[in-house]
């Protein structure tokens, strides 16, 4: 690590000033290249999301749909029990001995023909539910069916355009990095911060007829000369971009 730090001081401020254009050029070159993509890597992993999101509603729908079916299965095994108790029952009521044991089993009846209608009714509502279900769970299937297409398209052109641009993009990211070794860790640190606010990623500007090239405030004249210079590195006083000579846009 001293070592490393070391070799960074070797380089002067004309040296970083220069390495600090570069690789402003460079990576907004890397911009470029990315702003070609557009959207697409946002739209494709939207899709993904969404696509995640349907195969869960999905799994959970067909989940509930098998939960259903169960219990309507379940309701008319339990009315086919209910029907053969009520059989039985009557059979019994042939062979009462008194008034008391007949009151007994009509009422083991009626609540039999009872937990049978209530079957019936829980398996009508249930068979309501499962046929509103598939309904929603065939919507949910088709934009499924839908979105993963959409997918595969945009995958497909993002993928071609990867494709043209990878080789291009990874050399300029090596000159981009090897710009940044001219650079102290302040230095450094100061160009990321900027460039991540500055909505056009321009960290460091040119000075453009006596104004800056990134809010185009005017530079009073000695600051200029300091500039020209290349002594120090100076900072816009209005937006913070580091100010190069113009000529530098020329090197």
């Amino acid at each position: 690590m001293a070592k490393k730090a070391a070799t960074k001081k070797e380089f002067s401020v004309e040296d970083k000033l220069r390495a600090l254009h570069q690789l402003q050029v460079v990576d907004s070159e890397i911009d470029k290249i990315r702003t070609v993509r557009g959207e697409l890597p946002l739209e494709v992993q939207d899709l993904e999301d969404e696509i995640e999101g349907l195969d869960l509603r999905i799994g959970k729908m067909e989940e509930e749909i098998k939960t259903l079916d169960t219990d309507v299965s379940d309701r008319k095994n339990a009315n086919k029990d209910a029907e053969t108790a009520i059989a039985k029952y009557k059979e019994q009521q042939n062979n009462v001995r008194n008034n008391r044991e007949f009151e007994s089993i009509s009422k083991e009846i009626e609540f039999q023909e009872l937990e049978i209608k209530l079957n019936e009714k829980r398996t009508k509502e249930g068979k309501i539910k499962i046929s509103n279900k598939k309904e929603i769970l065939d919507e949910a299937k088709e934009r499924r069916s839908f979105r993963a297409e959409d997918l595969k398209s945009k995958k497909a052109e993002l993928d071609e355009i990867v494709a043209e641009t990878q080789a291009q993009e990874e050399k300029l990211e090596k000159k981009s990095k090897s710009a940044l070794k001219k650079l102290d860790d302040r230095l450094s640190a100061a160009y990321t911060r900027l460039r991540t606010s500055a909505h056009n990623g321009l960290s460091v500007v040119p000075v453009d007829r006596d104004s800056c090239g990134g809010c185009f405030n005017k530079i009073p004249p000695q600051r200029k000369l300091d500039i020209q210079a290349k002594k120090k590195v100076i900072a816009c006083e209005h937006c913070g971009r580091i100010l190069v000579p113009s000529q530098e846009t020329e090197d």
